[in-house]
């Protein structure tokens, strides 16, 4: 699955246009982004990442190659946040207008909104996918036992209900999804696309030091990954990796596609390069070996 988060952020548009259109002609499918990619950066708004993509569809003709997946729920300043049903119904026409299409393949709540009823979130996505406008729903970073709720609640009430979770889960952070997430994600047989599947980038292996992170966009995030634990799983990547004449980035991917009930890891590109790097790693398949290395040098976090 194809992150967007960087479109307008750290790919410009042309970049991005040329990274969604060697992914589509490469046979791949899935792109995922929200309404709030990329208010962080200084003078965006949000809607950036949608309105790259949306311009793409209308100048390459290619959205009928694309499941588009897109999330509603963070704060987008003056047009508020949240799940009520106004909000989301608003949201989602924004979203609409911007990714210049008349439906959203797969309409996330990005974060779980404890404040307003889950029958409220869910009677405002049932809405949409009656019009038209959604044709499913997920869920991003909910813990297990709300998720457990909100699947229970539309079963009770004949509403929609999530089909996919996007939690945050890789090599190293390994902890919250397999001891609170999974359990449910099995039950009720939910997709999984998980994000930072390459840890901000520190699973490429190019963060070995601090200085490797002068200047860097994802500095503030990697930094907690320079420890002695990270350096023992990139140590483990880099032997994995010689073994299948590869590199770390394709066996992380290769390792999160070997996971029980993972559909598609979702990593961003900003370079051609990059990009062959991701589909390269959907062709990569794990033996036992390898992947016990990997589970024994990452085993801390899943047992903490």
């Amino acid at each position: 699955m194809l992150g967007g988060n960087v479109f307008g952020w750290t790919a410009d548009e042309s970049a991005s246009h040329a990274i969604l259109d060697a992914y589509v002609d490469a046979g791949m499918n899935f792109v995922d982004t929200a309404d709030v990619y990329s208010r962080w950066a200084p003078g965006h708004q949000g809607g950036e990442s949608e309105s790259v993509i949306g311009n793409w569809f209308a100048k390459s003709g290619k959205r009928q190659n694309v499941i588009i997946a897109t999330k509603v729920g963070l704060d987008m300043g003056p047009a508020g946040k949240g799940l009520s049903k106004d909000h989301i119904l608003r949201s989602a026409e924004a979203s609409l207008k911007r990714l210049q299409t008349d439906v959203i393949d797969l309409y996330q709540s990005h974060q779980d909104d404890a404040a307003v009823p889950l029958e409220e979130t869910l009677g405002a996505y049932a809405q949409l996918v009656r019009e038209g406008k959604v044709r499913a729903i997920g869920a991003s970073n909910y813990r297990g036992e709300r998720l457990r709720t909100a699947l229970e609640a539309s079963l009770k009430g004949g509403l929609p209900a999530y089909v996919s979770l996007q939690p945050h889960y890789n090599l190293i952070e390994r902890a919250e999804y397999e001891a609170d997430l999974a359990p449910v994600v099995g039950i009720y047989g939910l997709g999984v696309v998980p994000y930072y599947s390459l840890a901000a980038g520190f699973l490429t292996g190019k963060y070995r030091s601090e200085q490797d992170l002068t200047g860097r966009a994802r500095a503030g995030t990697v930094k907690k990954y320079l420890n002695d634990r990270g350096m023992r799983i990139l140590r483990a990547l880099d032997d994995v990796a010689q073994r299948y004449e590869a590199t770390p980035t394709k066996v992380a991917l290769a390792w999160l596609l070997a996971q029980p009930g993972i559909t598609a890891p979702i990593a961003s590109a900003t370079n051609a390069a990059q990009l062959q790097e991701l589909i390269e790693a959907t062709s990569l398949t794990l033996d036992g070996e390898s992947l016990r290395t990997l589970d024994a040098a990452s085993a801390q976090a899943a047992a903490a």
